[in-house]
Formats: structure tokens, C-alpha cells, sequence
């Protein structure tokens, strides 16, 4: 019989981070723990993590969901549990803990050439939105560490500021040997969103995410047909929505690029969906992590390095925390790597 139970952690950040939402300086994580009475010492771990103002989830809703959840699991089975209805960040801890537990509770929830060491998961620089001089100081950082593709947040009213940014990387690297990626947040207005898209097609910026708030089909649909530069859907996306309503969305609004995060879509299961949606529709895709610590980003890199997708991914989100679990992932300027000799630390969230 599956016994399980959870750590309730308050992550906090290195740096405030700064979003759409406003600046963010912690944020929670529970873990669930798994273990067969058979064998108890081989536990499997999943994260449940959220975004405050951008997850569906409030704190007070997965503390309780998450107290159910394990008590049902303990007190009935788990055949029982997994039939529940879960907000996302918790379906994806459980389908991530027993992953693990059916893999030895290893944290190698996928064995590949990834986790053997013998390769590695090209990743995008993130430029967190702020001042002018605290973007160009992480753009010069980045550059240092010779990345190939730069992923800056836009939209914070800082708009000419950001141009002028784009327009200081272009002076010195060409569109051949860096790629730069925009992410706005849904932060423009639809009437006014194409005079911004026009400029930073004349930057020879390779893509835009969610230029407009979610929810604006018609508008987001008018935007993918005559944007001068493709557009990918990022908040479109999140929550649990059924199948059929995924394929609603993307043949309403027919993107160029979905972008992926399992910890707000519900998990593994439910990305693969959309990835299934995007190949049949000729979109690209690329995945990315939501501010996960090392458990979530663990787990989600495994898979990413499973779907041979060779563009940059969106998950150097690793080094953003305070406290985090000691773990295998080591990047190497743009570069993502699975050290196996490094082993796991988790006295952490074990706390």
C-alpha cells in the first residue's frame, strides 16, 4: 500500500524577482512524498509549485487540496486518489512522485543519454524585467557566458527602455549568431500591440510571447495572421483544460509557437496533448519551467530532453532561490548537464 505526505516550503528568491504581476521576493512549494509499505525507504518526490497572480491556484487552495489528497491516499488507495479532481500544480507533484517511486525514487524519472551524463539541454538566457541598467547588466552577463539565445521580459512601462535594449544586443551580435526572444506577459493593448510587433520585427527578434492578455481569441488569431513576427501562446494555455478545448484553441487562434510549462498545464500528460495538437498543426513549441525548485526542474528537464527538441528551452530557472535542493543539474553557460555524481541533498524539504 502507497502511503504519502508532504513539506510545505516558503522559497525565498536571491534577487526580487519582477513580472507582470509585481515583484515577487518568496513564493511556496509543497513536496509530496510517496512510499510502498513494501519498501519504504524508496520514496518518490513530486513538487507542487505555484505562482502567486499567476497560477490558478491560491496558497490557501493547494494547502487544502494537498491535505485532502494525502489523507485520502492514506486512508483508501490510491487507484482512488488519482481519480480526484487536482488543481494543476498538483497533479503535477503526484504524477511526477510516482514517476519517481516506480523508477526507484532515484530522481531519474527518465533514463536517457540526459541522465547518463553523456549529453546535454541547450537553454535560453532569461532577462528578468527592471531598469534599463539591471537589464543590460544580465544581457552583458549573458553574453559573457556565450549564450545563443536571449529570452527578455517586455512591457513593464519600460517599453522604449526594452527597445533600446534590443536595439544595444543588435548593434552587436546579428540575428544569425544570437537569437532573442521577447516575452510580454499579455502587458500590450490589441489596438495598439502591432506598431510594437512591427518594431521588433525591424530588430529581428525571433518570436514574441503572449503580446496580448489571455482569453482574447479573435484578437490573438488576428494577431498569429498578420504579426510580422511569429507569436507563441504562454498563459493561452495554463490550467486544465480538456482535450477538445485544447483543440479549440489552437485551431481558433492557430500560432506559430506553444509554450510549455507542466507545472501550470497539470503535468506531463496534459502538455503532451498540446505538443500532439502542435505537430498535427505544424506549430513549434519549446518548454519551460515556472520558478520550480530543483525537484520540479529536475523532472521537467528529464522529459524535455525526451521529445528531441533541439531549439533553446526555457529552464535556467535553477539558480534563482536561497534555499534549494542540492541536485545533479549543473549548467554550463547555455548549456544544461545531469551530473549523476553529484547526488541529491534533500534534508532540505525533508525538514
Amino acid at each position: 500500500m502507497i502511503r504519502a505526505y508532504y513539506r510545505k516550503k516558503i522559497l525565498s528568491y536571491i534577487k526580487p524577482v519582477e513580472t507582470s504581476r509585481g515583484v515577487l521576493n518568496q513564493k511556496p512549494s509543497w513536496y509530496i512524498f510517496l512510499a510502498d509499505d513494501v519498501i519504504p525507504e524508496i520514496k518518490g518526490i513530486g513538487e507542487c509549485s505555484i505562482i502567486p497572480g499567476l497560477s490558478l491556484e491560491t496558497e490557501d487552495m493547494v494547502d487544502h487540496q494537498i491535505n485532502d489528497l494525502c489523507r485520502t491516499i492514506n486512508q483508501e488507495n490510491l487507484d482512488v486518489a488519482a481519480e480526484l479532481p487536482l488543481y494543476p500544480s498538483i497533479a503535477f507533484g503526484m504524477e511526477t512522485a510516482l514517476l519517481d517511486l516506480k523508477t526507484g525514487g532515484r530522481r531519474e524519472l527518465f533514463s536517457t543519454e540526459f541522465t547518463d551524463g553523456q549529453t546535454c539541454i541547450y537553454i535560453n538566457g532569461l532577462i528578468w524585467m527592471g531598469a534599463k541598467k539591471y537589464m543590460l547588466k544580465q544581457v552583458e552577463e549573458k553574453l559573457n557566458q556565450k549564450f545563443r539565445c536571449l529570452k527578455l521580459k517586455i512591457g513593464l512601462q519600460r517599453y522604449p527602455d526594452e527597445l533600446q535594449i534590443i536595439k544595444y544586443i543588435r548593434k552587436h551580435f546579428h540575428a544569425k549568431e544570437l537569437e532573442l526572444r521577447v516575452d510580454a506577459n499579455g502587458a500590450f493593448d490589441p489596438g495598439s500591440v502591432m506598431e510594437m510587433l512591427k518594431k521588433l520585427a525591424d530588430m529581428e527578434v525571433h518570436s514574441v510571447e503572449q503580446p496580448i492578455k489571455p482569453g482574447q481569441w479573435e484578437e490573438m488569431a488576428l494577431l498569429c495572421r498578420n504579426s510580422p513576427i511569429p507569436v507563441a501562446l504562454d498563459e493561452e494555455l495554463t490550467g486544465k483544460p480538456t482535450l477538445e478545448q485544447k483543440r479549440s484553441l489552437i485551431y481558433a487562434i492557430r500560432p506559430h509557437y506553444l509554450v510549455l510549462k507542466p507545472g501550470l498545464l497539470g503535468g506531463f500528460q496534459q502538455a503532451e496533448e498540446y505538443l500532439n495538437l502542435a505537430k498535427q498543426n505544424n506549430i513549434g513549441y519549446w518548454i519551460t519551467s515556472a520558478l520550480e525548485s530543483n525537484i520540479g526542474l529536475n523532472a521537467i528537464a528529464q522529459w524535455t530532453f525526451t521529445l528531441g527538441n533541439p531549439i533553446a528551452q526555457g529552464l535556467g530557472t535553477g539558480k534563482l532561490y536561497r534555499q534549494n535542493v542540492k541536485c545533479p543539474l549543473t549548467l554550463e553557460g547555455d548549456r544544461m548537464f545531469y551530473h549523476a555524481s553529484k547526488g541529491w541533498d534533500l534534508s532540505y524539504i525533508e525538514s
